[in-house]
């Protein structure tokens, strides 16, 4: 059974790729966040110009921060956001 998760977008993310949110299937080989961005990177042009500095994003499953190294787990969403900055 393929299992899914959502993807959502935020700020730049979300304007440059042109959608809030995906659901994509996720690979077997999925198991860690930075295997989930390599699997977006190589589906199209928009997703590795966009995710191609990952040093400049943040990341979060089921609404908690996580490294690039974190396993998916379980989880049903990602989150994929510039840092936030106040003033």
């Amino acid at each position: 059974m393929n299992r899914t998760i959502t993807i959502l977008y935020f700020a730049w993310v979300r304007e440059r790729l042109g959608k809030d949110q995906e659901i994509v299937d996720l690979p077997d080989s999925a198991v860690t966040v930075a295997d989930l961005i390599g699997c977006l990177i190589e589906s199209s042009a928009d997703h590795r110009e966009v995710l191609k500095n990952l040093e400049k994003l943040r990341f979060a499953l089921d609404q908690d921060f996580v490294s690039l190294d974190q396993a998916i787990g379980s989880a049903k969403e990602l989150a994929i956001f510039p840092p936030v900055t106040g003033g």
